[in-house]
């Protein structure tokens, strides 16, 4: 029975059908669903908001033997192979947000993971990590404390070969620019300035490239800041608008092309879905989700990454991992999806 608020619903050849009473169908786009192709063993805390944010480390010398970082920012850090399946787990005090980088010491060259840790809800933390790329392990480095408000999102970036940056995302809107260097036998980390939001925002991403800083605040949209300024200013990359984002803003990624094209894809956590957008133009360009079939759905993302290359045959040209919140059971977990895939379905 058609009332003033129902209205009929069917799919045909990728289109929807959406009609209300008294009216013709219209026809609009379908939602694009792109199939995950793994997913990782879940994290070990049961029935909470546990699984956040994922890292990829690209093995440069057998792309197939790369590696998943995932926290669960009740417990620690996992890690995983292409396959999903858990190779080590470290525990650790609530660290939220996780990147990586590889950069040179005087030992040589280090895989460097670095984390927010937000054990003390008062003191950011930063926590850094060295991975063991053999083993497949992560060993601490250090943990500091490096200013006021809850350390919530973090990100790490490239200025030049030897100007290693680390930016701790607080809940209370600061971004917190530090330096990392390496050279010592415990790294040296030094505060350079802090950006503000005005509400609380989570995800970031630097583009080692240009020098752009890619922060999502979570109720109202994307900024960019411009780390050659000497005091960068937000600038607005994207806002809320229905069909394309909508809150929360969460994980960001980037998938770089050229010397400063490429796209920006952020967690769209309200719908659970998945927005694109071009870098250069600052344009949306379209959006997905994770088709729920063999492997489920993602629900409620938080952490999203995404790394370009050949990672072999069922990635080829890159892997996009993001956070699932509803695996079932009472369990979180993440879900490995192939860009090419996701490129051929969105025709970018």
């Amino acid at each position: 029975m058609c009332g003033p608020n129902l209205s009929p619903l069917m799919t045909l050849a990728g289109l929807s059908l959406v009609a209300g009473c008294g009216e013709q169908a219209a026809l609009t786009p379908d939602i694009i669903a792109v199939p995950a192709v793994a997913e990782t063993d879940s994290v070990g805390t049961v029935g909470d908001d546990a699984a956040d944010d994922p890292a990829i480390w690209r093995n440069p010398d057998d792309p197939s033997q790369s590696l998943i970082i995932g926290t669960d920012k009740k417990a620690g850090i996992h890690i995983y192979d292409l396959q999903g399946r858990q190779m080590s787990f470290l525990a650790a005090d609530a660290v939220n947000n996780i990147d990586i980088r590889t950069v040179s010491s005087a030992a040589g060259e280090v895989i460097l993971v670095g984390a927010s840790d937000r054990s003390d809800r008062k003191q950011p933390r930063l926590a850094l990590y060295t991975l063991d790329s053999e083993n497949k392990t992560l060993n601490p480095l250090t943990n500091v404390q490096v200013g006021k408000g809850e350390a919530y999102g973090f990100c790490l970036g490239m200025m030049s070969d030897s100007d290693l940056r680390a930016f701790i995302v607080t809940k209370e809107g600061t971004i917190i620019d530090m330096s990392v260097r390496l050279s010592e036998s415990v790294p040296i980390v030094d505060v350079n300035r802090m950006f503000q939001l005005e509400t609380q925002p989570e995800g970031c991403v630097v583009d080692d490239r240009t020098g752009m800083l890619y922060v999502g605040e979570e109720n109202v949209g994307i900024w960019s800041f411009d780390l050659k300024q000497e005091q960068p200013q937000p600038v607005q990359f994207a806002i809320l608008k229905a069909g394309e984002l909508t809150a929360d803003v969460e994980g960001l990624a980037l998938a770089p092309e050229g010397d400063s094209g490429g796209y920006l894809v952020a967690s769209s956590q309200g719908d659970n879905g998945y927005a694109v957008y071009d870098l250069e133009s600052r344009t949306f360009r379209s959006r997905f989700v994770v088709e729920d079939g063999y492997i489920d759905t993602t629900s409620d993302t938080d952490g999203i990454e995404l790394i370009l290359g050949d990672f072999g045959p069922d990635y080829p040209g890159g892997v996009f991992v993001a956070q699932d919140g509803d695996n079932g059971e009472g369990t979180q977990n993440f879900k490995l999806l192939s860009w090419d895939a996701i490129r051929k379905a969105l025709n970018l």
